[in-house]
């Protein structure tokens, strides 16, 4: 306990850290306070269908992203997705396309350019998005709410609908600009960190919900109660293990004397990330589930709302296999881009490295490729594990809304974005020659290798 208040006064004794810190906490209450201001026209009283709606499935997962903005019909309604999806897409054409990989390796221009379409991008992603989003909502409250729908459909469109479209996706941009402020001069990834707050607004809730359904009758008692907190702390210490976990590759280094000095010789090992990837790639699967949902709201075929309905499901095992191979999928893809086996080598060489029983060159390369094919199969498998674990846990009777905190794409970011944040924090105590967080001053977030 004094270790921890020493720490918290060597951080308010840091001038620079300490404005980061409070820029920060500014800046995500102003997200929190934008997620209660309810859209135009919409009695904030007759959003119990919406709310009932977004309980659950895919949209209860959307609606815990956004910190309950999406149930809200607020101004922040579509919260960061968008730009997720947005970033995602560029992402995959940098890879594909050599237009776009070439502008990628331009240095600063070539990034900013690509910042650019991504935003021009997330713009049009919202705008489609923003049209689901009402029409659904009008669904919900079967047009009586909504004060401006009168006459005909042209001018309740250019009443109501195209207003509140612009809105919801200016909305959107603000959410983008406060996450980049955050990573400019506050503390952490603020696109991250403002995903991983809408997920802590919803926990108070969701814990309360379960406490009160175990105290019922048929709950269970506090016994149930306690013992689905201890399952949840192991699943969190298995979330960190997945997030932290890597294997070491011995390399030697070739004397070297410069002058009068001595350099290398020494063995050395570089760490390889069981899972390299992050959460990059259950985040991305997220965003391909939500597609479905988006498209078929706007076809009124019984095949296609079927198809909806089952993807709506995150309990339902058409989903859950679906939201397992996609994660595998992109877990090698995001390894691949993380990861380059021929720049390690080539790097290695350079310094006057090697591998103690392989050659330089090539075969080096295939070594890492090897390593890579080896650890990253078991790790991709363990991510969707985790990922669709929420659908095993509901399966005893767990609260839908609190059983997307045992695993899921949720649980992961918490842990990958409050790691990174305390990593942040604890470099900012080290260069100033003040104790770290741990005693051993060494905490892991997702970005170090």
């Amino acid at each position: 306990m004094k270790r921890f208040i020493n720490t918290l006064k060597n951080i308010w004794n840091i001038k620079e850290l300490r404005t980061r810190i409070l820029y920060t906490l500014a800046l995500v209450l102003i997200y929190r306070v934008g997620s209660y201001i309810v859209l135009p026209g919409i009695n904030p009283s007759d959003l119990t269908g919406l709310q009932n709606q977004t309980k659950e499935g895919v949209l209860g997962l959307l609606n815990m992203f956004s910190g309950g903005a999406f149930s809200n019909a607020s101004i922040f309604a579509l919260g960061i997705m968008p730009y997720i999806t947005a970033s995602i897409v560029m992402q995959l054409l940098t890879m594909v396309v050599p237009f776009f990989a070439k502008m990628q390796k331009e240095g600063e221009s070539g990034r900013n350019k690509i910042n650019q379409m991504t935003r021009l991008l997330t713009v049009i992603v919202t705008i489609f998005q923003a049209f689901a989003y009402l029409a659904n909502l009008r669904y919900q409250l079967n047009g009586a709410t909504i004060y401006s729908i009168t006459g005909s459909d042209s001018l309740n469109f250019l009443n109501w609908t195209l207003p509140i479209s612009i809105m919801l996706t200016c909305g959107t941009l603000f959410v983008m600009w406060l996450g980049e402020r955050i990573t400019d001069k506050g503390i952490g990834n603020g696109i991250s960190l403002l995903i991983m707050v809408g997920i802590v607004a919803r926990l108070p809730f969701s814990l309360f919900a379960e406490f009160a359904s175990r105290m019922e009758e048929q709950g269970g008692g506090l016994v149930i109660f306690f013992v689905e907190l201890l399952f949840l702390l192991i699943v969190i210490m298995l979330c960190i293990l997945l997030v932290q976990g890597t294997r070491r590759v011995p390399v030697q280094y070739a004397k070297r004397i410069i002058g009068n000095k001595q350099y290398g010789g020494a063995r050395q090992y570089i760490p390889i990330k069981v899972n390299a990837a992050g959460v990059m790639p259950i985040i991305f699967a997220q965003a391909i589930m939500f597609i479905p949902v988006a498209i078929f709201g706007f076809s009124s075929s019984e095949n296609l709302q079927g198809v909806r309905a089952a993807l709506s499901d995150f309990t339902g095992f058409w989903y859950n296999l679906i939201f397992a191979i996609v994660i595998i999928a992109f877990t090698y893809f995001y390894t691949a881009i993380a990861i380059n086996p021929k720049q390690m080598s080539d790097d290695m060489k350079k310094n006057g490295g090697f591998i103690p029983g392989i050659k330089p060159g090539k075969r080096t390369e295939e070594f890492f490729d090897s390593v890579l094919s080896k650890i990253t199969l078991p790790g991709s498998i363990f991510l969707a594990f985790v990922a669709i674990m929420p659908a095993f846990v509901s399966m005893f009777g767990v609260n839908s809304q609190f059983s997307h905190f045992y695993g899921g794409t949720s649980l992961l970011i918490l842990v990958g974005v409050v790691l990174d944040t305390l990593q942040q924090i604890e470099s900012h105590l080290l260069m100033r020659h003040y104790d770290g967080l741990t005693k051993s001053g060494r905490i892991k977030g997702r970005s170090q290798m």
